[in-house]
Parts: C-alpha cells; structure tokens; sequence
C-alpha cells in the first residue's frame, strides 16, 4: 500500500493512493497513521478494511494539498557520510560507525509545501534521501532481523543550513531543524512495495538542473546495518523515521559552494517512491 495525508496543515486525514493512482479517503477506518497505528498492526488492518469498505471510500481530488504521510513521529533518527561519495566530496574519511543526529519533527511539512529560509540563513543546501519508517517497537535488534521492524519507505528532502550546523558549535540539529527543514512524501509505501532498499536510484534537481543523481547501492552502511544500530542505543518506536544519508552532490561539495535563494525549485525523487517539489521562500 501507499499511505497518504491530504487536508490543511494541521488538519490532514488518512488516505491510500491506488495502484491505478486514484486517491481515496481511508477517514471511515478511523485511524490516523501515527504511533499507535504503526504499533497495532495498522496496515494489515487497514488493508483488511479496505476488502470490505475500498468502493465506498470517497475519492480525494488531485486539487488536494498533500501533507506529510505520517501524523508527528516521536523522533527522527538522521545519518551522516552515509554515502561513499558524498564523504569523498566533502573531503571527510568514511565513518568507521554510522553518526547519528536527530532533526526536529517540527520540521516535517508535506512533499511540495514551500522551504521557508530561516531567519539569518546564507547556506541553506538540499539532501535527497531516502528514509525508513518503523512498524513496531525495538530496541537491541541484529542486522538480521532489522526489516521485520520495518513499516515502509518514504522520501525525504534532509535541508541543511551549513552555517548553523558547522560553524556554530558544530552542532548538527540546528543546521536541520528549521520549520519546513524536512519535506517528507509524497506516501510512505509499505515494505512489500520495495523489492530492494539497498538499490534505489534517487536524484535530484535545482531549477532543472540535475545535481544528485545516484543508488543507495552507495550506502556505506546499509538499512538492515543502521536499524540494527540504531537500536542498540534508543529504543525504537513505532513510526519513527531514520533518514538514511544523501548522496554526493549537495551544494556544499561543489567549487565554488551553490546554496539555496528566494525563488528556486526543488524537485527530488526516489525509484518507488514517487517524486516531491519545493520552491524556495524567504522568512517573512
């Protein structure tokens, strides 16, 4: 399945997008798809309902924003230099473990709102990258068990304001938890619609031009490595989301250094996980 949001910020209903790309509004189920859903077994329930109920659920027009496709996580779980390139082109040494840091969840925002330039920013940069969504709690977990805790995937815009996370303090969250900072969307797909997380193509563009362009073939530690690790210092929760790490191509690694103004659109997209589009707006 792929599970949507739609509505007005703050007031966005469930919703599935068929197969044949119709979206309808799962609102009758009386679940949103948060913590508890993930944790109670919600898509195999959902996907029972909807044997019964699919033909009288509403359709949602194209016209509709979509939000983000899931309700607030309690956290999200970021990895750094997680891509062998990238860590080639910001001139750092591939991490001998994973680094982990965490972006606020006042963050998220739906896949084609706007990205609002913090107050002060002069290196906002984009990261395509390719996220997990937890289905059940865990914590202590092997590599080898690591999928089964997995709900789905989702698509993620990691922005980054590289003056707040490396010049002040060095302190990666403030760099990437400014409001609109994590676009996720457009649908979280559940675990069964992607053969291969560990090979997916993803990319993305700046006012058409391609800048990232790559596979998660160039993790430096894969899904079933990060879960695995991750869980051996937090307790995993139920809809959490771990951001898996950008590819090279980020507006840091080029010479001279591109970042982000007033007026530029965003386009991103992962194979499986549909494609997302922000256009960039000044803090008023």
């Amino acid at each position: 399945m792929k599970l949507i949001r739609f509505g007005k910020i703050g007031e966005e209903k469930p919703g599935i997008l068929l197969a044949n790309k119709k979206k309808i509004n799962v609102s009758g189920f009386g679940e949103d798809f948060n913590e508890e859903f993930f944790g109670t077994d919600g898509i195999n329930r959902l996907a029972l309902w909807l044997k019964k109920n699919e033909e009288i659920c509403p359709t949602i027009k194209d016209s509709e924003r979509l939000g983000p496709p899931m309700a607030r996580p309690s956290k999200i779980i970021c990895i750094g230099l997680n891509y062998s390139q990238h860590a080639k082109e910001t001139k750092s040494n591939p991490p001998k473990e994973p680094i982990l840091f965490f972006k606020s969840t006042s963050a998220i925002v739906g896949p084609n709102d706007d990205l609002i330039l913090p107050k002060g920013s002069k290196k906002t940069d984009w990261e395509v990258e390719l996220a997990i969504v937890i289905g059940k709690k865990t914590s202590y977990i092997d590599e080898a068990n690591s999928l089964k805790y997995v709900a789905g995937y989702v698509l993620h815009n990691d922005y980054s304001e590289r003056s707040f996370q490396l010049e002040r303090s060095g302190q990666w969250v403030k760099g990437k938890s400014c409001d609109t900072f994590a676009p996720m969307g457009p649908y979280i797909a559940t675990k069964d619609e992607i053969k291969d997380p560990n090979n997916l193509n993803l990319w993305l563009k700046v006012n058409g031009k391609m800048m990232q362009n790559s596979n998660t073939s160039d993790f430096i530690f894969n899904i079933e490595k990060v879960i695995s690790y991750i869980s051996h210092f937090m307790t995993l929760l139920p809809g959490d989301v771990i951001s898996t790490g950008t590819p090279s191509g980020v507006g840091l690694g080029l010479n001279p250094p591109r970042y982000l103004n007033p007026d530029d659109v965003i386009e991103l997209g992962i194979e499986g996980l549909g494609s997302s589009k922000q256009n960039v707006k000044a803090y008023k």
